[in-house]
């Protein structure tokens, strides 16, 4: 930076001072009239948003939620002992009917045990009616073929629905209900779901029963559920140590409430812009509070220790000015390359990651305009002082810096040496990477929605349930029927693992399973196709239309697989799947070819989604971060400087995960991101802090000391309660969080070493002998 401050920026910093109670007020103003529209900020919790809008995978299900409807499926399953007697019955019956009245589900097409049999009964009584016709006619002689017996026909649609709404012991049962679209729900997804689950303990607490809620619906909505909580508990959690550090450390009422109300301000102005520009919060915009938090705590904390120093020889608006003089450039500076940093996410085709970026980079800059607008005001407020008092501050500490200043100077190509040999091995421990695409996995095992999974695979053959759908013709025709009869029980045989392995899909369903109901052929006469499909619409109107669309001339199967087996064999069944279809009913345009879709396929490839184009977002983060830092300090070598020891956290915690054997996750898709957004402050801070005390006419060393003693308590001190805060994640019930909040620690540890040792290191390797 300059030795003398621009004109302009002293000017500004006097309008700030002299005005600095307007400025206030007009703050708290505006705050005070953020708060409503900042309450009504958005999640955005669909499963569609983590998915660019290119990616193959999402394109086929939003086709086929367009052609067939969505099918969004929640069971409430439990285990009954008396299930066909008239109790069990009746209870099944009594938990569809409420079910079915809760907002946002399809009241029509709740399917039960119950509704299966009042179909079945139905059926038995139109093929009783043909019965009757068939005693008739053998009076007068025709002879007619025999109809499979009630017992016969009872048997058969057991099995189709086995699996499904009744298990194999005869004892489980499952009441599905279809969740209504999001754009025509009149209630948001998450009150419904809550519903449901709010049905399933009153029955619970009313039949003794356990009760078990699942779905892909109810993974997704817990999902969201534990981010959204999480992030409010570690914001406050991060807020708390820090507010506690700052108290122990500066022993002044003022200097914890200020940080708290510039954090604050910042959470509100960018809400409420976020509300007024119709952007969404999101999965991964759930740090928002932290990182602002960190932003704002750390400026103050570091502006307080040279306010402090300042305040031995000035009064308080002397010591102020000079505080804001000195160090309005690097607040800016911070501000403005953490925002570049998070811009660069702007890049991405994922809309999770773009509304993180978007958030993060006004956040960053509302940062900014809170403590031009904050800080003097609340600072000098009242006549008597509130001057920090940092006598309090740990001697060891000081005492600890200086050591390894110390060692820097004697030994900078030995610790250089150990930094390289860290982010060796740390680069090695890439190679082991892999990306988890076991969705339960990001659940604890004590968690209601893993315990639900569990129920379901070992008692009705599954959980995850999918689809294929292919070509169709305008109009049935038998062959067809056959064909897609015929492809049925490939799939029903379908291996991807060894030959004396059980089937890779529990349950296929397939039109041709509702048609073989009806039989073929009555007294002389074979039933046409059209007439068999127009007895099964009387007894169950749904069935062919949510498998077959004439219109779009599509078909499809429903497929159930087991949710709880490794990765690469889930994908391989995907892929298998869709390759048969595609062999079995090939199509001329490949556009029109056979897709294997639902909301089991996009959980499978949602962290690949979102790890899309993250090295894309990381690259051009690291320039804008190199290109801001070369224009603060007019220097491409300080700027390239500056960038490493902001890479490090992230070499670490990616080195980390392949060591420990920690799996790609949702949560630790963004953790390169947010490290370059929590520690590049500390390096601006830093650099700016040597080159000063070097202008002041101090030699390496003693820059380095003096620099090591200023910034190095503000970022010892205000890291470990962040690394505490950040630890507080690990007790989520969302896997993805405790490995982000364990990783974000190891990416802050890590910046740290990189600020107080790689950075130092490469400025004395590549000092100059006059410092521009």
């Amino acid at each position: 930076m300059n030795p003398a401050p621009p004109l302009l920026l002293v000017r500004l910093i006097d309008v700030l001072l002299r005005w600095r109670l307007p400025i206030l007020v007009g703050s708290a103003l505006l705050s005070i009239l953020a708060v409503y529209p900042a309450s009504r900020v958005k999640f955005n919790q669909s499963i569609e948003s983590m998915f660019a809008h290119d990616d193959q995978h999402l394109i086929d299900y939003l086709a086929s939620k367009k052609c067939f409807g969505g099918d969004e499926l929640v069971g409430v399953a439990y285990r009954d002992p008396d299930l066909f007697g008239p109790l069990g019955l009746e209870r099944v019956r009594a938990l569809a009917g409420e079910l079915s009245q809760i907002r946002g589900v399809q009241a029509d097409n709740t399917q039960s045990l119950v509704s299966n049999l009042d179909q079945l009964d139905r059926l038995n009584d139109q093929l009783a009616k043909l019965v009757k016709l068939a005693k008739l006619a053998r009076l007068f002689g025709v002879k007619s073929n025999p109809l499979p017996s009630p017992e016969e026909i009872r048997k058969q649609a057991l099995d189709l629905i086995r699996g499904v709404v009744v298990g194999e012991d005869d004892q489980t049962t499952a009441v599905v209900v279809r969740l209504m679209p999001d754009d025509q729900s009149p209630v948001p997804r998450a009150e419904t779901i809550a519903a449901i689950h709010a049905v399933a303990e009153k029955y619970q607490a009313r039949s003794g029963l356990a009760m078990h809620v699942a779905g892909e619906p109810v993974q997704i909505y817990d999902m969201f559920r534990y981010v959204q909580e999480d992030g409010i508990v570690l914001g406050w959690a991060s807020t708390s140590l820090l507010i506690a550090v700052i108290l122990v450390l500066f022993r002044k009422l003022r200097w914890v409430v200020l940080p708290i109300l510039i954090v604050q301000a910042t959470l509100l102005w960018t809400k409420a812009i976020l509300v007024l520009s119709g952007v969404q919060l999101t999965m991964v915009s759930s740090v928002l509070e932290s990182l602002v938090t960190i932003m704002g705590v750390a400026t103050v904390m570091h502006m307080s220790l040279v306010y402090c120093e300042l305040r031995r020889d000035l009064d308080r608006v002397a010591a102020l000015h000079r505080t804001l003089v000195l160090l309005a450039s690097d607040i800016f500076w911070v501000c403005a390359t953490t925002a570049a940093g998070f811009a660069a996410e702007l890049s991405s085709h994922v809309y999770p990651i773009r509304s993180f970026g978007v958030i993060m980079t006004l956040g960053s800059m509302l940062v900014l305009v809170a403590i031009a607008a904050i800080l003097p005001g609340a600072v000098l407020l009242g006549r008597q002082t509130a001057d920090p008092d940092v006598s309090a501050a740990d001697k060891h500490l000081g005492r600890w810096l200086g050591v390894l200043g110390d060692w820097i100077e004697k030994y900078p190509w030995r610790l250089l040496a150990v930094c390289l040999v860290v982010s060796v091995v740390s680069l090695v421990g890439m190679l082991f990477l892999r990306v988890e695409t076991e969705f339960n996995h990001n659940f604890r095992r004590s968690s209601p929605i893993v315990q639900a999974i569990d129920f379901l695979e070992q008692n009705m053959g599954g959980a995850g349930t999918w689809e294929v759908n292919f070509p169709g013709p305008e109009t049935l025709t038998e062959e067809y029927l056959d064909q897609v009869r015929d492809f049925a029980a490939r799939l029903r045989e379908l291996r991807t693992g060894a030959a004396d392995e059980p089937p890779a899909l529990t349950k296929v369903t397939a039109i041709s399973d509702g048609i073989d109901l009806v039989p073929r052929q009555i007294l002389n006469l074979r039933l046409s196709l059209e007439q068999r499909q127009e007895l099964l619409a009387k007894v169950q109107p749904e069935f062919a239309s949510i498998l077959y669309n004439p219109a779009e001339r599509r078909m499809r199967i429903f497929l159930r697989a087991l949710e709880q087996q490794p990765a690469e064999r889930k994908e391989a069944l995907i892929w298998k799947v869709e390759e048969l279809a595609r062999q079995e009913f090939p199509a001329a345009d490949p556009a029109y070819s056979a897709r294997a879709s639902g909301m089991f396929v996009l959980m499978t490839f949602i962290v690949e989604s979102m790890l899309g184009d993250q090295w894309t977002c990381f690259l051009w983060g690291a320039v804008g971060i190199v290109g801001m830092m070369t224009i603060a300090y007019r220097s491409l070598r300080i700027g390239l400087i500056a960038l490493l020891p902001n890479l490090l956290p992230i070499v670490l915690v990616i080195g980390a995960m392949g060591w420990l054997g920690l799996p790609i996750n949702i949560g630790t898709a963004m953790i390169s991101a947010v490290s370059m957004g929590l520690t590049v402050d500390a390096s601006i801070f830093y650099i700016s802090s040597f080159l000063r005390m070097q202008k002041a006419g101090m030699n390496f060393s003693e820059a380095l000391r003096a620099t090591q003693h200023e910034i190095g308590r503000a970022l010892i001190y205000s890291n470990a309660a962040l690394v505490l805060g950040f630890l507080v994640l690990t007790l989520s019930h969302f896997i993805p969080l405790v490995y982000f909040g364990f990783l974000v620690s190891v990416a802050i540890l890590g910046g740290l070493a990189g600020n107080l040792v790689l950075l130092p290191l490469l400025l004395r390797a590549t000092q100059r002998r006059s410092v521009s």
